[in-house]
């Protein structure tokens, strides 16, 4: 079964090679890796040259969901992933991908636990995810679905399922609402098999923009949120918060961090 990585590029040759080696070191045999860059100015095409393997898209786009479809168009695999060029595998991330989709041909989309890291890989934080919840996945202020574990079928993107290029910061979160939307099904793998690397230039959906971003997302997809009007859309939004935290203690807590 033939897997796709496809990685959106500006600008962080300071990372990327890590990203790169993380796919290699996989050790499968049957992988493309595409890295779609929009002209980066630094060390990133140095970068990149040491690498003959990758297919590379370099051009200008309209952003990083512009440059991400680009990849996806371009990806002849079975099985797809979505690395940021600052983030990375780890060891036996493939493998458990493949060993989840096998044992379960309802899957369309699966997800790992991964690591918090900082600009030199340190260790920050493991973060152990649940089962996929769309109520949590809707009203949480966080993603908890982390794109750099996340694989999904050829047949996500066969059926028309793009990333919506006027999100630029929570495209993710509004991607993944469109398809639990349409019936595709997710699954959980009880396994760290990512880095997620925080420094200055991550894009953070704390931001006013990455806020609005979310709040645009929730109108479009949520029925039931569209129904509440100023000012009770916005006490509705916090006690849903309030409620989608409960429920994820909850979970944690009482029926442990791996739900099927």
């Amino acid at each position: 079964m033939k897997i796709s990585i496809v990685t959106a590029s500006f600008n962080q040759g300071e990372f990327i090679a890590e990203a790169i080696e993380s796919v290699v070191a996989q050790k499968y045999a049957d992988v493309e890796h595409i890295i779609v860059d929009n002209c980066s100015t630094d060390r990133t095409a140095k970068v990149l040259a040491r690498y003959p393997h990758l297919k590379v898209i370099c051009e200008k786009d309209q952003g990083q969901s512009d440059a991400l479809n680009k990849g996806f168009k371009s990806a002849k695999g079975d099985i797809i992933g979505w690395l940021n060029a600052d983030d990375k595998y780890l060891p036996g991330c493939f493998d458990a991908a493949l060993e989840v989709f096998s044992r379960n041909l309802k899957l369309d989309l699966v997800y790992g636990d991964y690591r918090f890291v900082d600009v030199k890989g340190d260790l920050i934080q493991v973060r152990k995810e649940i089962g996929f919840d769309l109520f949590l996945l809707k009203y949480l202020p966080w993603l908890y679905i982390p794109t750099a574990s996340a694989f999904l079928k050829r047949k996500v993107f066969d059926e028309g399922n793009f990333l919506d290029i006027n999100y630029h910061y929570v495209m993710d979160y509004e991607y993944f609402m469109r398809l639990a939307g349409r019936g595709y099904k997710f699954g959980h793998i009880p396994k760290v098999m990512a880095d997620f690397r925080r420094h200055e230039k991550t894009k953070s959906r704390q931001t006013a923009r990455g806020k609005a971003e979310m709040e645009k997302a929730l109108l479009v997809h949520d029925e039931l949120y569209r129904k509440f009007q100023s000012p009770w859309r916005d006490l509705a939004r916090y006690f849903l918060m309030l409620v989608a935290r409960a429920k994820r203690t909850y979970l944690k807590l009482f029926c442990g961090a791996y739900l099927k």
